[in-house]
């Protein structure tokens, strides 16, 4: 597969991380790989190490998200890098001045990493073109278009639950249409060579010719969810919302929201796992949040090892094996 020239660097390591789909299959199980190494740091007495002792992130969030910055933040301090959190609603583009402008004056602040999250497709992309050489972008969300740390974190998850991806059959239900993050989960997915990944939801929040990812399209609970291994619910997605694409909450829940009763449907030992926030009794009953099956609170543990990991492979400038070794 040809790596793609916004994300590697001329000796074809990894630059940015900016989204999943090109990502060579390897890449993505060094980054799995290099995960497990810091998997086990939360249980130290000292959990940090000095891989990126001297370095500057900075988190720029122009959407908000506790979550995501928040493991991030901790990532990076594991990693023993300074950073900084801004938050551009009360910064100089509160003021008119540009997504560039502000990334060229932090950058000129001796930046080595942003982390960008903004509500346009594609900010991320923009800004890693015009950075210097020695900066680094990481995707935490863009738009409708991408969340490739969260597909990773939800690869590692999966991975330390079920095993090789070829054995597996994968459902995704809910706001399809809207999600980066289905999108992202898809490409990692497909690219690690899941057994069949399936989305289940309404036709109106179905993406058209959806079946082009690579996916089976299914519009009926029992049916998509028959024999599946793993259950990814989505975030019905209100604030990206233009019309009305489902008939009323409640018959959304009915229909598509997981129970007890509808995650029966899929096998005995199926996980179940969502990107948070969650909607309980919207898109998932608390008892099933909350249950012997769900894997959500393990999704954001596994999340700062991820990150970790991302950054210690695009910022270290080590190979993958020895960024597993660091710890």
């Amino acid at each position: 597969m040809k790596q793609d020239g916004r994300q590697f660097d001329s000796h074809g390591r990894l630059r940015h991380f900016l989204t999943i789909e090109g990502l060579p299959r390897q890449t993505i199980l060094d980054i799995l790989d290099t995960a497990e190494s810091f998997i086990a740091m939360g249980e130290r007495e000292i959990k940090k190490v000095p891989l990126l002792r001297g370095k500057t992130v900075v988190n720029l969030f122009f959407e908000s998200s506790t979550r995501t910055r928040t493991t991030f933040e901790i990532a990076a301090k594991r990693l023993s890098a300074d950073v900084i959190n801004i938050n551009p609603s009360l910064s100089s583009t509160a003021k008119g001045e540009t997504l560039l402008d502000t990334v060229r004056n932090l950058e000129a602040m001796h930046t080595d990493l942003f982390v960008v999250r903004h509500a346009s497709s594609g900010a991320a992309y923009l800004i890693a073109g015009h950075v210097s050489e020695h900066v680094h972008i990481i995707n935490a969300g863009d738009g409708r278009h991408a969340h490739p740390t969260q597909a990773m974190l939800d690869m590692f998850t999966i991975r330390r639950h079920k095993g090789p991806f070829e054995n597996l059959r994968v459902a995704i239900v809910g706001d399809v249409l809207h999600s980066r993050v289905a999108r992202s989960e898809i490409h990692a997915l497909t690219t690690l060579g899941a057994a069949e990944v399936r989305v289940i939801a309404p036709k109106t929040l179905l993406p058209t010719a959806v079946e082009k990812l690579g996916v089976h399209p299914f519009t009926d609970m029992r049916a998509g969810l028959a024999d599946v291994d793993v259950i990814m619910m989505l975030r019905l997605q209100r604030e990206r919302m233009t019309g009305a694409l489902i008939p009323s909450e409640q018959e959304y829940f009915n229909l598509y929201g997981l129970t007890a009763e509808k995650r029966a449907y899929a096998k005995p030992d199926v996980i179940v796992m969502h990107p948070g926030p969650m909607n309980r009794g919207l898109e998932i009953d608390s008892a099933v949040a909350d249950g012997p099956n769900s894997v959500i609170l393990p999704q954001v543990t596994n999340g700062i090892a991820v990150r970790m990991a991302i950054m210690a492979l695009i910022m270290g400038g080590t190979p993958a094996a020895e960024a597993r070794r660091a710890p």
